[in-house]
């Protein structure tokens, strides 16, 4: 026997690892940047936050609490209690068998020699296992673990090139790729730098403060030197930077707050524009501005829009709601006199607003009407033909849901000169300007025009709503024109074959899906996607060339959205929708009818009789699918066991109150009446052999259990349901 048999034979027994005994520590790091786009900044604090918790996994590091801060120069990572080394650990590999690594002598064989060579140990290291299949050779490799700021400087180049930017750049010969240019890197453990490098740059322990307001003198040039992540704070605020991102916004939050006051007003609350004022500024000081009260005559939208788009300033709202002369604008500096900057401020929004003014009183010198037509110049998508043909489309499926929806004659009207108009304010110069607003004016536009105020504010509603959370429209007719535009959009897409792809939508066609499917369950629609999709094809077929090949299937892309809607708001289970789904036809796709089968069957499913009934259910369902019948004339004179007559009975009488439950949209008295059959269905199978000697008496079980099943399938497939230990 070798002597790796000799000295190696043991069982399946680990040796314990050796411990470390290591000072955990502090790291502070920080990259240091040219500005970094604000929408950058959160993306890129997840990502390292993420990247960093992952590679202190991977190296075996322990630590306590990981937090990330950032300003649009600087991105840092503190970890308290680092270990001071690395975790050791065992590693084990398994190779052939005993019998196969040593031959008749002892002596290892081709097969020992290349699996002890692949592990990187000799054969006399290899140790032989007892498992449940034999012996086996095993690798063990002991890893000590390496001390932490070796570790990190091996990992931290690595965890920079991890971080993901929407768009990154090379900005010299080293060729690593950045959102922006990285000039300084922080790296401190312990309170020493870590040796590394990153893009040509070598950390140390300095930082760098504010761009204009920072230190004088050498600590302009060489940095600011850092102990510990306590004084990196204090440090840095004396020099113009707060870098904690919560910090800067309750500092703006209350800076608002106060400035508004002064005016006796309030600022309009906007998240998207708070969070691009706390990652735009290293030392927030707000200011306040005013402009011309004339521009109050514009719609307030207009103002709104042109302060935050174009300057990013919070607008000021008296109490009933109507606008303030006076702005606030975030700024990165604090100067004893902020005189130059206010009134720079002012001067350039002024030009905004008369830009603004300029547009707006143009644009109302030509109707919608005549504006609907120049839509016909204008390409809605190159294989969906023009705006104009779209918006037709768009009018026809309005006046047909319309008519689904069994609305009064007025607003059958409303609805389609609400589609005749609704894409005409694209062709406006002050949607030109701000694409946000679209709809939004052409309903001002519209109400200028003389048009009523449901067309007008179905056009200010249509594309509403605009995410899972945002409001549905609030008039009936901003109901029917948003269905109308997003069933057209989603059926247009998928009529040329333009469908998503994984993650990948370019045309929002999911949200457009899930906005139908809020509308119609929210708003109490009755919409029919079935009706609505032969109508949809038949329009795009008389405008649009046929795709080269068949695309996928729009209806059950908007239903996909219904599982979806019914999974993340009410909690419902896939098997209790896809129940439902199944065998529902297209003509009876009637998505309130389908989610309120949906919610009766799952509050149902709570009740200790549904399983045991679906199991009996699911027994009659196999054997009538099985024998592939059909027949469901029941003859009682056949009947020997009692229990086919108790069956008989309570089916006949289900089979009255089961359907017109359904048809009165009763789904819990519907399923009542079919939970009720339980004691008789189980009576049955105890009582009978389906599968009789007697041609006769077989078939005329058989055709009681199809009964049965076609009763149960009036409402749903209750074969889907999953139920435990089946």
């Amino acid at each position: 026997m070798g002597s790796a048999q000799k000295k190696k034979q043991t069982k399946n027994k680990k040796p314990a690892a050796r411990r470390v005994s290591a000072t955990a520590a502090e790291l502070l790091f920080e990259i240091g940047t040219e500005e970094l786009p604000y929408q950058f900044v959160p993306l890129a604090l997840r990502s390292l936050e993420e990247s960093a918790a992952r590679l202190l996994k991977e190296q075996r590091l322990t630590h306590g609490a990981l937090r990330t801060l950032g300003t649009p120069r600087r991105l840092v990572l503190v970890i308290e209690a680092l270990a001071g080394h690395q975790a050791a650990t065992v590693k084990e590999a398994m190779g052939p068998s005993k019998a196969v690594a040593f031959d008749a002598q002892g002596q290892p064989t081709k097969a020992a020699i290349g699996f002890a060579g692949s592990q990187g140990v000799t054969v006399d290291d290899l140790e032989i296992r007892q498992t449940p299949k034999g012996e086996y050779l095993c690798a063990v490799k002991r890893e000590a673990g390496r001390p932490t700021p070796t570790v990190l400087a091996d990992c931290l180049p690595s965890l920079i090139g991890s971080l993901s930017f929407p768009k990154s750049m090379h900005w010299n010969e080293t060729g690593m790729k950045f959102a922006r240019p990285i000039r300084w890197l922080l790296a401190q453990y312990g309170g020493k730098a870590v040796n590394c490098q990153a893009g040509g740059v070598k950390a140390g322990n300095r930082t760098w403060g504010h761009r204009f307001i920072g230190p004088a003198g050498p600590a302009r040039t060489h940095g600011i030197p850092v102990k510990d992540f306590k004084t990196y704070v204090s440090t840095l605020e004396r020099h113009g930077v707060f870098p904690d991102q919560n910090r800067r916004r309750t500092m703006i939050l209350a800076q608002l707050d106060s400035l508004a006051k002064s005016v006796r007003g309030q600022v309009h609350r906007d998240e998207d524009l708070l969070a691009q004022a706390v990652q735009t500024v290293e030392y927030p000081h707000a200011i306040l501005g005013a402009f011309n009260p004339q521009y109050l005559a514009l719609p307030k939208e207009i103002l709104m829009t042109s302060m935050k788009e174009h300057q990013g300033f919070f607008s000021l709202m008296q109490k009933d709601g109507s606008l303030l002369p006076q702005f606030i604008s975030v700024t990165n500096i604090k100067l004893a006199d902020m005189t130059v900057i206010r009134k720079g401020n002012e001067r350039v929004l002024a030009a905004r607003l008369a830009d603004a003014k300029f547009f707006f009183d143009e644009d109302r010198k030509v109707g919608l009407a005549s504006r609907a037509e120049k839509l016909r110049g204008v390409t809605f998508h190159q294989k969906l033909g023009t705006l104009y043909e779209k918006q037709q489309r768009v009018r026809q499926l309005a006046e047909r849901l319309a008519v689904m929806f069994a609305l009064d004659h007025e607003t059958r009207r409303d609805c389609a000169r609400a589609a005749e108009l609704c894409k005409a304010d694209l062709t406006t110069g002050i949607v030109g300007e701000f694409p946000i607003l679209q709809g939004i004016m052409g309903g001002d536009y519209a109400k200028h025009d003389g048009e009523s105020d449901a067309v007008s504010q179905a056009i200010a509603e249509q594309y509403l709503p605009p995410s899972m959370e945002g409001a549905i429209p609030k008039t009936l007719v901003g109901k029917v024109l948003s269905l109308a535009d997003r069933l057209d959009t989603i059926f247009a897409f998928f009529h040329v074959g333009l469908v998503p792809s994984g993650s990948e939508d370019p045309f929002a066609l999911r949200r457009n899906a899930l906005a139908v499917i809020r509308i119609a369950l929210e708003g109490q629609l009755a919409l029919n996607l079935g009706e609505l999709a032969g109508r949809a094809s038949d329009l795009l077929n008389a405008t649009v060339s046929k795709p080269t090949r068949p695309s996928n299937d729009p209806v059950g892309f908007i239903l996909e959205r219904l599982r979806y809607y019914g999974r993340t708001v009410d909690g419902l289970r896939d098997d209790v929708m896809q129940a439902v789904l199944k065998p529902t036809p297209p003509s009876q796709l009637n998505l309130l009818t389908l989610y309120a089968k949906m919610k009766a069957l799952q509050a149902i499913t709570t009740r200790p009789e549904f399983d045991p009934l679906i199991i009996g259910f699911k027994r009659a369902h196999r054997i009538v699918e099985k024998e592939h019948w059909t027949r469901d004339d029941v003859e009682p004179t056949l009947f020997q066991h009692p229990s086919e007559m108790e069956l008989y009975k309570v089916l006949d009488a289900a089979r009255l109150q089961t359907p017109f439950a359904i048809e009165q949209g009763n789904y819990a008295k519907a399923l009542d009446s079919l939970v009720a059959l339980k004691p008789a269905i189980d009576g049955f199978f105890d009582g009978v052999m389906v599968n009789a000697d007697d041609e006769a008496l077989r078939k005329n079980r058989l055709s009681l259990l199809h009964a049965v099943d076609r009763l149960f399938m009036a409402f749903g497939d209750f074969s889907q349901i999953v139920v435990q230990g089946t």
